[in-house]
């Protein structure tokens, strides 16, 4: 693939133009073909999966996720009804904004960008890096810190990549770690690690999910989750594979290798970001505190923003809001920003996760496809035969991290899915706890590997790197700890 992009790359702009319109036209007559021959009442069956591999062809070659997402998605509708694309385009966009779910992101994200960005232009995020960097000692204790520093933020895996990724990019650009390695360490300590705690968002969506679906009894929903993290394989994998990593004793390949090197040439930074981040606010504080106080002015708003989901049941909106509200009140108290400078980072902060924010949107947009096209219910539906009690807990992984990994729907896929596969596990006395494991298991694995998902997006956003690169690099570890994961279930399905 590193070949393909590379001869893209030497071929003359009009070439290139006249290539990019010809490919453009064969795509549209390709699709407009799949939807004009297609019997309407009739399910799509393999053909569900064509704009979910074009996204991922497009994504490897473009690096360029939204659009490679915003392409798919016109190809599906393509698909869909070849005589009306902009007012399905026009109403899935609407559906999608208006959903619940996708609102509760946008605000979540846009209010942690604003907080990251008080934290940085107060001086306090400056004091607490100042502050690692003198406990921290070398290269490795920078990774095995931000190992730790990822598993105690377990409440929101968006937490994860935004806060930790803030507090430690400085000590780790000290010791030269490249951006993309930093991702991948704060990546593979968010969903892996969320679904491991039974005090977490994921946890709770979950846990509901179950009840919803009768897998648990009212009110049990959690006592059925909790039965069930022994078994969630991938979450425990990744975390010792990443532990390993940070500690050395996995080293590095493939497009980390490469990575690592450019960072230890001192430029830890990829050549495809465009450092449009949170970084990129310089201090302000008007007034100059100790290096002390300044500590505790960025620590105290991470204790009060754990405290606060955990007070609102483990609801990350709410806890930033209150969050948000404390800190603007100590930062002018303190007199370290005024109140306008307060508010008006708080918008920059909004307008800084735009992007990552419009590829999540996309995401769900590709999601919204796939279920008209069926999918899902399609990749279930060819593996069913083959799900005896012993290999159903591996073949469950199997397809459902496949459908989280074209889709980036880590949560929206299993409200499709678990219908489906509970009935099976039933009808052939399969151990549901295990199921359960592996239906975790799969969705951690989707949002951590998947080019486009929230988490891989967040992490990347955080660290300081483009989301395709994060995403490559990490992609050999992840296929690593998914191939482990298999295995294990496997031996547990034949075992249990």
């Amino acid at each position: 693939m590193e070949q393909v992009i590379g001869v893209l790359k030497t071929i003359h702009p009009k070439r290139s133009l006249l290539l990019s319109v010809i490919v453009t036209l064969f795509t549209i007559g390709f699709f407009w073909y799949l939807s004009v021959s297609h019997t309407p009442g009739e399910n799509w069956g393999f053909k569900a999966l064509f704009p979910t591999l074009f996204v991922l062809t497009i994504a490897l070659i473009s690096r360029a996720p939204f659009e490679s997402l915003l392409t798919g998605v016109i190809a599906g509708l393509i698909m869909i009804d070849s005589s009306n694309v902009v007012s399905p385009l026009s109403d899935t966009l609407s559906s999608v904004m208006g959903n619940e779910t996708i609102v509760w992101i946008v605000l979540v994200c846009g209010l942690m960008g604003g907080l990251i960005v008080l934290l940085e232009r107060s001086g306090c995020l400056g004091s607490f890096s100042d502050w690692l960097k003198n406990c921290i000692k070398s290269r490795r204790q920078s990774l095995l810190t931000t190992f730790f520093i990822g598993l105690v933020v377990f409440i929101d895996d968006y937490l994860n990549c935004l806060a930790v990724s803030s507090s430690v990019k400085k000590v780790t650009d000290h010791y030269n770690v490249s951006r993309e390695k930093l991702a991948y360490i704060i990546d593979s300590t968010a969903a892996p690690m969320c679904i491991l705690v039974p005090v977490s968002t994921w946890a709770v969506f979950f846990s509901g999910l179950l009840e919803e679906n009768n897998l648990a009894p009212e009110g049990g929903g959690l006592s059925t989750y909790i039965s069930a993290i022994p078994f969630m394989v991938y979450g425990w994998v990744a975390l010792l594979l990443v532990f390993l990593v940070a500690l050395g004793v996995v080293g590095n390949f493939g497009p980390m290798k490469k990575a690592e090197a450019r960072a230890q040439a001192g430029q830890p930074i990829p050549d495809d970001y465009n450092g449009d981040s949170m970084e990129a606010a310089p201090s302000i504080g008007r007034k100059q505190t100790s290096s002390f106080v300044g500590m505790l002015n960025f620590i105290v708003p991470m204790l009060i923003l754990i405290a606060a989901t955990v007070y609102y049941e483990i609801d990350l909106l709410r806890g930033v809001m209150v969050t948000l509200a404390i800190t603007v009140a100590m930062y002018y108290v303190q007199g370290l920003l005024t109140l306008e400078e307060q508010f008006k980072g708080i918008f920059e902060g909004f307008k800084v996760m735009l992007y990552p924010l419009s590829t999540v949107v996309a995401g769900f947009m590709l999601k919204s496809i796939n279920d008209q096209l069926g999918m899902t219910q399609y990749l279930v539906e060819v593996v069913s035969p083959m799900m005896t009690v012993e290999l159903m807990p591996a073949l469950v992984f199997l397809v459902m991290a496949a459908v989280v990994f074209g889709t980036a729907s880590s949560w929206g896929s299993f409200i499709i899915a678990i219908p489906i596969v509970v009935p099976i596990a039933l009808s052939i006395d399969a151990n549901m706890a295990l199921v359960i494991g592996a239906l975790l298991s799969a969705s951690s694995f989707g949002s951590h590997a998947c080019f486009f998902s929230d988490s891989t997006v967040l992490a990347a956003q955080g660290a300081g790197c483009s989301p395709m690169s994060h995403a490559l690099t990490q992609l050999p570890y992840t296929a690593i700890g998914a191939v482990i994961s298999f295995g294990i279930f496997v031996i547990l399905g034949y075992n249990m």
